[in-house]
C-alpha cells in the first residue's frame, strides 16, 4: 500500500501528542504535526491557523492525505474570558482549513466535544443525530466549528472526507497536569494530605473521563477506513467516541486516593450542581453513544482507568 501523510493540528498539545504517537506505531503512515507557541520548526511545524496563506503554503508543502484538527481552545473559563479568541481558533480557523482541504481533497477529522449537548438529567446517551444544545459558550463554539467544516465540505461537493469526531473529558501522559480536567485532580489529592486543607470537588455532574491513547487509535481507524472507502458519501458525518467509565470528579479523587494510598477526608463532596450565578453552566451528563462508529466496525474498547493510572504513578499495590 502507497504511504500516506497525515498532519495533525495541535500536536503539542495533550491529545494531539498522542494522534501522532498512534500513527507513528502504525505503518504505511508518514506523520506530520503543527503547532504554534511550542513548535520547534523540526518535529513540529509551525502554523499559524488564523492565516489562510500559512494553510495553504503548509499544505501545498506535506501534501497530506488526512488531517487531524486537535488544535482548539478547549478549556470551558479561558473560552469565557476571552471569547473573540476562543471564536477565532475554534470557528473561524477551523472553517479556513477545511476549507483548503476540501478543496485539496484532503480528509478531515474535526475533534469536538460532549459539550454540544445539554446534558440534561436523563437525556443520556445522546446519539450523534441527537438536537445539540450547549450549555456554555465552550460547548456553542465547538458545535460552530463542525457546523463550518461540514459544510466547506458540502459547499466543496466533498461530502464523506471531513467528519466531526465528539469526544468526552481526556486523560493521558501529561507534560502538567493542568493539560488535563482529569489529571489535575491528582494534585487535588496532593494538596489534601496537607492538614488544614479542605477543598470542595464536584460530586454532581457525570464524566465518562476518556484517554488519549485510544482517540489516537480511533483517529487513524477512522482516517482508514474512510480513505479506503468506495463510497464514503453515504458514511457518517459526525462520529462519537466515549469510555464507559462514568464518573463524577469527586469520585475520580477517590480513585486516585485508592492508587496511591493517600486519604481524601479533606476533599469534600459537593452535590449542588452548578452555581446559578457562575458563567459557564456544566452539563449533567453528555454521554455519548458510539454506534456510528460501531456501525463502521472500528474498536471502541478504551483501556481501563484503573489499570491505567496504576501503570502511570507505577502504583501496582495490591
Amino acid at each position: 500500500m502507497a504511504q500516506r501523510t497525515v498532519l495533525i493540528t495541535g500536536a503539542t498539545g495533550l491529545l494531539g501528542r498522542a494522534v501522532v504517537a498512534a500513527f507513528h506505531t502504525r505503518s504505511g503512515w508518514t506523520v506530520k504535526g503543527s503547532g504554534y507557541s511550542r513548535a520547534d520548526g523540526v518535529d513540529i511545524l509551525k502554523l499559524d491557523l488564523e492565516s489562510e496563506a500559512d494553510i495553504a503554503k503548509t499544505l501545498d508543502e506535506i501534501r497530506p492525505q488526512v488531517v487531524v484538527h486537535c488544535a482548539a481552545q478547549r478549556f470551558p473559563d479561558k473560552v469565557d474570558k476571552d471569547p473573540e479568541a476562543a471564536r477565532a481558533l475554534n470557528i473561524a480557523a477551523s472553517k479556513s482549513l477545511a476549507s483548503a482541504t476540501a478543496a485539496r481533497d484532503i480528509f478531515m477529522i474535526y475533534i469536538s466535544t460532549d459539550y454540544v449537548f445539554p446534558g440534561r438529567p436523563g437525556d443520556a446517551p445522546y446519539e450523534a443525530d441527537a438536537t445539540p444544545g450547549p450549555t456554555n459558550l465552550y460547548g456553542q463554539t465547538k458545535l460552530d466549528g463542525e457546523k463550518a467544516v461540514l459544510e466547506e465540505y458540502a459547499a466543496a461537493g466533498k461530502e464523506g472526507l471531513g467528519v466531526a469526531l465528539r469526544v468526552p473529558v481526556l486523560y493521558g501522559h501529561a507534560e502538567t497536569p493542568s493539560e488535563s480536567a482529569v489529571n489535575v485532580l491528582m494534585d487535588s489529592v496532593w494538596k489534601a494530605q496537607t492538614e488544614g486543607t479542605k477543598i470542595k470537588m464536584d460530586h454532581w455532574a457525570i464524566r465518562y473521563p476518556t484517554n488519549t491513547g485510544d482517540v489516537g487509535r480511533v483517529c487513524h481507524d477512522v482516517a482508514t477506513k474512510y480513505l479506503d472507502s468506495a463510497d464514503r458519501k453515504h458514511l457518517p458525518r459526525t462520529l462519537q467516541f466515549s469510555s464507559e467509565d462514568r464518573m463524577t470528579k469527586y469520585e475520580i479523587c477517590q480513585h486516585f486516593g485508592d492508587i496511591m494510598g493517600l486519604s481524601i477526608a479533606n476533599i469534600e463532596p459537593n452535590t449542588e450542581g452548578n452555581d446559578p450565578n457562575a458563567s459557564v453552566q456544566r452539563p449533567y451528563d453528555c454521554h455519548l453513544s458510539t454506534q456510528e462508529l460501531k456501525n463502521l466496525e472500528i474498536d471502541v474498547s478504551t483501556v481501563d482507568f484503573v489499570s491505567w493510572w496504576r501503570r502511570e504513578v507505577r502504583a501496582f499495590r495490591k
